[in-house]
């Protein structure tokens, strides 16, 4: 068949239990995973010669809610520019390997540990860089290659940190769930830096460390792990939500020694320059219940067990130039929604030509990554109220099928087993 027409012409295909109408230059698709935001196929791009994964979005157009998710998703995946944060098509990447949940299953050393770690809140410090919490933040959503570079995927829940917008508590899977957000307060950048927290805990553990079973239990398995936290804290809360708090058994909690103890972690590393010692103190100081004291992304970035892998390549990116700065503010009909995520992929479609940027760069998003990673020496608010603790988050939505680098719903169908040296 004629490539132009390819570019031109739909077909459609069942993949598991939904029906794709894709173009026909996708060929080949097959299911790789499916979760409540939908299902994902991988393919093979016949005009661009590479593998892509197509997302076809549960009910993006449900409601107001949901297609305002889609379209917000769709935006900061077209603008965001960085090699550790999943973009629209891509280039040159291929599909990646698995996603975290995986990965936990492996016993990895401190390089690969620390690497990985990383990369995580070097691509956060992106989104932050343009006032955007991730927000979503779960081992499923970050997607790992077998050379062991890694990405953060999802953007349907992110957000910006407008000042005096209403940052809604119900957002963030419950064992990822900083306390601020359980508790209904409100919330800063550094909501991300608990939740990467608990996954690099559950990398060294192999299990998660805050199992609650709902939202309550949420809460009680923090404060069993971690302690009561202070009065001052406690001071911080809403009458009603604190005297709950304050009505729960006390608890001492655990050292960070006892909660993650050497026999968790890998001999100290080869060129000493990691340590258990280290990770411990970099968690002590990431699971931190009050958010005034927790470390920053920027803070975490020149720790000892991180600052090894110091690029200001990377660290420093120029963050994405998000051209709605009001986009959180917005609302629409469905079917206004509807127009506006049309418009954004019809430009999107102008802007590039089989894979050609036409003129000029792509709205961001075109990061590769050329070659593996070396260590180097460091270079360098919500309403509270009870109600807050008794609503689980609604299920993030998604945007209408397109073509992406990966998506977190990588199961069975892909493994990985075993990582390579970091750089």
């Amino acid at each position: 068949m004629n490539k132009n027409k390819k570019d031109k012409e739909f077909y459609s295909v069942d993949v598991g239990d939904s029906t794709f109408t894709v173009l026909k230059r996708y060929q080949n698709l097959r299911p790789i995973g499916s979760g409540a935001q939908g299902i994902v196929c991988s393919a093979y791009d016949q005009t661009l010669d590479r593998n892509v994964a197509i997302k076809k979005l549960s009910r993006p157009f449900q409601n107001q809610t949901h297609a305002k998710r889609a379209y917000r998703e769709l935006v900061l995946m077209k603008y965001v520019n960085h090699k550790n944060l999943t973009a629209l098509n891509i280039h040159r990447s291929s599909l990646m390997d698995a996603n975290l949940c995986q990965v936990i299953q492996m016993e990895l050393d401190h390089e690969r540990l620390s690497y990985l770690l990383y990369q995580m809140l070097c691509g956060i410090k992106h989104l932050h860089s343009a006032g955007i919490i991730h927000r979503d933040l779960k081992p499923s959503n970050i997607v790992v290659k077998s050379d062991c570079t890694l990405k953060i995927l999802d953007f349907g829940l992110a957000r910006t940190a407008a000042t005096g917008l209403l940052m809604t508590p119900y957002v963030v899977t419950r064992y990822y769930r900083a306390p601020e957000v359980i508790l209904g307060m409100g919330y800063q950048a550094n909501v991300d830096v608990w939740s990467v927290g608990c996954i690099v805990a559950e990398m060294i553990r192999g299990s998660v460390l805050f199992p609650g079973t709902d939202h309550i239990d949420q809460w009680n398995k923090v404060i069993e792990q971690l302690g009561t936290p202070s009065q001052d804290f406690l001071m911080k809360l809403n009458q009603s939500v604190r005297t709950y708090v304050e009505n729960r058994p006390r608890y001492a909690g655990y050292s960070f020694e006892k909660l993650f103890p050497d026999v968790l972690f890998p001999a100290d590393s080869d060129h000493n320059k990691l340590k258990a010692s280290q990770a411990r103190d970099l968690l002590s100081k990431m699971l931190v219940i009050d958010a005034s004291k927790r470390i920053s992304v920027d803070e975490a970035l020149q720790h000892p067990y991180i600052n090894v892998w110091y690029d200001p390549a990377e660290v420093e990116a120029p963050p994405p130039k998000i051209p709605d700065k009001h986009l959180d503010e917005r609302e629409h009909t469905v079917e206004e929604w509807k127009e506006l995520i049309y418009k954004e992929v019809t430009e999107w479609e102008e802007w590039t030509k089989n894979g050609v940027i036409r003129g000029q760069p792509p709205p961001l998003g075109a990061a590769v990554i050329d070659s593996p990673p070396q260590p180097t020496s460091s270079s360098s608010s919500s309403t509270n109220d009870v109600s807050s603790m008794s609503t689980e988050p609604s299920d993030p939505s998604s945007d209408p099928t397109m073509a992406s680098e990966t998506d977190s719903s990588l199961d069975g169908h892909t493994s990985l087993s075993v990582l390579a040296c970091c750089r």
